[in-house]
């Protein structure tokens, strides 16, 4: 069931399937797509039976950040950015980021501005060798939000970031696999196949200890050694009670393949 006409939602084999689609506008934010985009990525986060996500967008680009249309008329009523950041933007990609189950973005176009923003902040990344990324904020005279700032330099370095950030050029995917913002690049015409079978290859996984691996990484990317080992354990002894470990277990020592449930 869609959640509006704007983001398309789509639940098979476990992947859940997010869709921006707005492709004459080249995906880009209105208050009712970012709303939509929310209530999906809430939805799939808090629906058992999901265990990917698949985010992506209609046409010819994966999402060109706000709709300027949009902006420039609230600008013009005095309304600023009209609360976006706090109820769109940063909700979006902290339940992106935090989703205790692997999220990966199929780039099929232009990732620009909050698009981009929202392509790092998932966990994998295929990207069309049509796409494009562009950091966008400074050609309207803006700083980075969406957590451009937290996740960019954390992936390419400061140096880089801050290059990429003020210059604010475009750069095609075979660049983007160079920085390491993205994990592959294929083929146009094979992106959604390959996209689909990472994503359903996750669902069938060990999601919890996915999960984990998440949290694990979160944790010690701001936490000393000893901070970063006593959250392993904690996370290790939650991931042992499990009955994908216990069940895991047994097959290993049968030397028969695992068959995971998710819980």
């Amino acid at each position: 069931m869609n959640v509006s006409e704007s983001v398309l939602y789509d639940l098979a084999d476990g992947v859940a399937t997010i869709r921006l689609n707005r492709p004459d506008a080249m995906n880009s934010l209105t208050t009712e797509t970012k709303s939509a985009l929310r209530a999906a990525v809430e939805r799939a986060r808090d629906d058992s039976a999901v265990r990917a996500v698949l985010l992506t967008g209609s046409g010819r680009a994966f999402c060109a950040g706000q709709d300027l249309r949009e902006h420039a008329a609230n600008l013009e009523a005095g309304r600023g950015l009209d609360g976006t950041i706090q109820d769109h933007y940063n909700p979006i990609v902290l339940a992106l980021a935090t989703m205790p189950k692997p999220v990966v973005a199929a780039v099929n176009g232009v990732a620009a501005g909050a698009g981009l923003s929202f392509a790092l902040a998932c966990d994998l990344r295929i990207a069309s060798e049509k796409a494009s990324f562009a950091s966008a904020f400074t050609r309207i005279a803006l700083a980075p939000d969406s957590g451009l700032s937290w996740t960019l330099q954390r992936l390419v370095g400061r140096a880089k970031a801050t290059e990429l950030l003020l210059l604010a050029e475009p750069f095609r995917a075979p660049e983007a696999l160079e920085l390491g913002l993205v994990n592959r690049v294929v083929p146009a015409d094979r992106l959604d196949a390959e996209a689909r079978e990472l994503a359903r290859r996750l669902a069938a996984g060990p999601t919890y200890a996915y999960g984990a691996v998440k949290a694990a990484l979160d944790h010690a990317a701001t936490a000393d050694l000893a901070g970063a080992l006593a959250k392993e354990a904690e996370l290790q002894d939650a991931c042992a009670a499990t009955a994908d470990h216990v069940a895991a277990t047994k097959s290993f020592l049968k030397k028969e393949e695992p068959v995971f449930e998710g819980r």
